[in-house]
């Protein structure tokens, strides 16, 4: 009998060409700390992944705990540490109560399918992370997208959706590629007026951004404008894991109905336990949110005097728009060479067009390390302009 073709086999490997022809081909790097690299790819705004004092945090926390939760929160999971952070992000967020999931992306997941049907009329940024895009696919809504930061048009969808439709209006908080911030007001305006609930992702606000780090949410926008705060642990805060906060009502919808919250282990106590310190360091050490924007003040006043094509961001997210994908590769391996790491961006993460080198700032950066940065870019501009 002849045998049959290995037809995921070829699958794949015809993905795989086509992948690499068009140069976006993803490599993973293993990465060593303390290798002399400036790391300036990262998430870790506020430079505490490294801190000893979340490192000695988590060692306590397991400990205590164990290494893992054992279970799911409904079973056994449910750990006195983690109830504990549950309240400290409620309270830092100005919300009743916050629910702790393994990741951002489940987060988002859970929270659209656990609220969302067919009769819902979902209304994201076109810019939204993808995990709030895979959540309405998932939820099975009825799922339009607004142009990126434009309220008008936010507000002509809404008054042309069905009077009695359930409505969920979605946004980022800060832009992940782009280091833009929402108009929460404006947002939570429009969304009142058409009687939707406005759920804002703010996970690379939370920690950086407001009075007291609680993101371009937290107080200033309670819960009557923004029902919704999703938050992650894994960015400014230097652990892991995500948060939803908002009313008794939702968590308690959430803890019934979230499946992505139901049927997943709990987060490592140990992780919860780093994740409070972090908090600890967050309330008591506000010169570190001071030190990183003057770090960015810095490196965007140096980079527009170098003629750098910035994008307009006043976060830790500073992206160059370079265009072409393999430009970008060709910069950020010349930036690898020289001892920094930055992060390579191009499509599908971005648009045809648009690749760009994504710099993030963090509180353990110095001036140094920036001017390095700056020179080794100061270089390459001027390698291209070179006949």
């Amino acid at each position: 009998m002849p045998s049959q073709p290995d037809s995921w086999s070829t699958r794949l490997a015809s993905r795989a060409a086509e992948r690499r022809e068009q140069g976006l081909w993803r490599h993973r790097r293993t990465h060593v700390p303390a290798s002399g690299v400036h790391d300036f790819a990262g998430n870790d705004y506020l430079g505490l992944a490294r801190d000893p004092r979340l490192a000695e945090a988590q060692a306590n926390g397991a400990r205590r705990f164990g290494a893992g939760s054992g279970a799911s929160h409904l079973v056994s999971g449910h750990l006195e540490v983690h109830e504990t952070l549950e309240q400290r992000l409620a309270d830092l967020t100005g919300r009743p109560r916050a629910l702790l999931f393994s990741t951002g992306y489940m987060a988002n997941l859970g929270t659209l399918q656990a609220l969302c049907d067919g009769d819902t009329h979902l209304f994201q940024d076109r810019l939204n992370h993808a995990s709030l895009i895979d959540g309405a696919q998932l939820a099975g809504a009825r799922s339009r997208r607004f142009h990126h930061g434009d309220s008008v048009d936010l507000a002509r969808m809404l008054a042309r959706s069905p009077v009695n439709a359930p409505k969920l209006v979605i946004s980022d908080g800060v832009f992940s590629m782009d280091g833009d911030v929402a108009d929460i007001a404006a947002l939570a305006t429009i969304s009142a007026r058409h009687h939707a609930w406005l759920m804002i992702d703010d996970a690379h606000g939370l920690g950086v951004l407001g009075r007291h780090g609680d993101g371009c949410v937290g107080r200033a926008h309670d819960l009557s404008r923004v029902p919704i705060l999703v938050g992650t642990l894994g960015k400014a805060l230097g652990t892991g894991g995500a948060f939803v906060a908002g009313s008794q009502a939702l968590i308690d919808h959430l803890i019934q109905f979230a499946r992505p919250y139901v049927y997943t282990t709990a987060q490592p106590p140990g992780v919860a336990a780093a994740t409070l310190k972090a908090l600890d360091i967050l309330a008591t050490e506000p010169e570190r949110r001071g030190h990183l924007q003057a770090l960015v003040a810095y490196f965007r006043h140096e980079a527009q005097r170098l003629g750098l094509p910035l994008a307009t961001s006043t976060t830790p997210i500073q992206p160059l728009l370079l265009g072409d994908s393999r430009r970008v590769m060709h910069w950020a391996g010349e930036l690898l060479a020289a001892g920094i790491l930055v992060g390579a961006i191009r499509e599908p993460t971005v648009p045809k067009g648009q690749a760009r080198l994504r710099i993030t700032l963090n509180a353990a950066h110095s001036i140094d390390a920036l001017d390095a940065l700056l020179d080794t870019l100061a270089r390459l501009t001027k390698a291209e302009d070179s006949p």
